[in-house]
Parts: structure tokens; sequence; C-alpha cells
């Protein structure tokens, strides 16, 4: 005795959740956010003279952090901006694993601060912050359009140029680094990619 066939109604919504999910795994992160990118370099252009400029480097440290809270407000609050107006989920797959690709990177970004800053070793703050930055990018980047692992490649080597020199570099890498190329970066991106 053969059973009923299902109705076509129920194959054709099994295919198209089939069709979405693969689509999805395929997609690429669209809402990184441009002008987010270039608002963040210009505030740390902002911050470099004020930390080249603090009398010791718990001060000079203070400053960097207070930017980094704020680089992170300010990219979060333009991706999620982005993503409404892409009419994009931020649950969904592709965010999901761009966040699971981008955030390991400055985790360990955050360790490393508290290890070089408690062991006295601030003059490699600089160079460690820019190679994992560009780390975090580059691996999130995977999963975004194409110039965003571009810019992490870009981060990584000026990284790595700034733990080859002297310490007294680094403040002048970080704004050539989360200056410069954030508003570099960012311009093409916004002008590319949709803001």
């Amino acid at each position: 005795m053969a059973s009923a066939p299902s109705p076509i109604g129920d194959h054709a919504l099994e295919s198209l959740k089939v069709i979405r999910d693969a689509m999805e795994r395929a997609g690429a992160f669209t809402a990184v956010p441009g002008w987010s990118t270039v608002a963040v370099g210009v505030t740390a252009l902002a911050a470099a003279p004020l930390a080249a400029a603090a009398s010791d480097g718990r001060r000079w440290l203070a400053v960097w952090l207070v930017e980094g809270a704020l680089a992170v407000a300010i990219s979060g609050a333009f991706v999620v901006r982005k993503a409404k107006r892409l009419n994009l989920s931020l649950a969904s797959g592709v965010s999901r694993r761009f966040a699971l690709a981008f955030v390991p990177a400055l985790v360990a970004g955050a360790a490393m601060t508290w290890v070089l800053a408690a062991n006295g070793l601030k003059g490699l703050l600089p160079g460690t912050w820019l190679l994992l930055y560009g780390t975090a990018v580059v691996a999130g980047g995977a999963l975004s359009v194409r110039i965003v692992p571009l810019m992490g490649l870009a981060f990584m080597a000026l990284g790595l140029i700034t733990l080859a020199l002297p310490a007294p570099w680094g403040n002048t890498m970080m704004a050539i680094g989360f200056g410069g190329l954030h508003v570099g970066f960012g311009a093409a991106i916004a002008r590319k990619h949709g803001g």
C-alpha cells in the first residue's frame, strides 16, 4: 500500500527552505559600514596626539582604551543601522559566522593588553593591537566583501612593521593604522558598497 503523495505546496516550501539556507551559507556579510570605519579613523587620529602628550604609559594606555571603546560603540551603532537599511538580519547565519570569525582575535588582543601592560611591556601594545585587529578583520572579512580582508591584511602588515620598530614609533603607527587605514578603506567601502 503506497502512501499518499505530499501536497505540492509542502514540497515547494521545503525546496524554498533548502534554497534559502544555501543562499545564507553562501552569502556575504554586507553590513560592514564604510562611514563608521571613516568615523573610527577620525577619532583615532584625534586620540593619537592626546596619547602622545600623555605624561606616562598608564595615561597613554587609558587614551587608547577609551578610543577603543568609542570605536566599538561607533561601529556597533553603524552596523545595526546599515543592517536595518539593507533589511539584513544580524541573527542570520552569515552574521553569526562573521562574529565568530571576528571576535576571537579581539578577545586575544584584550588578553594580550592585560598581559603586556601588567608585565611592563606597553611598548609592544601598538604592534600587537594592529596585528590582532588585522587578524580579526581578515577572518571576519572572509565572509564579507573583498576589500574587508584586504584592509585586515594591511593592518597585519603594519602590526608586524610596528613590532620591528623601536617602541617610540608605536603611537605614530597607531595613528597610521587605526586612523589612516580606517579612513582610507572606510571611504572605499562606503563608495563601493553602499555606505
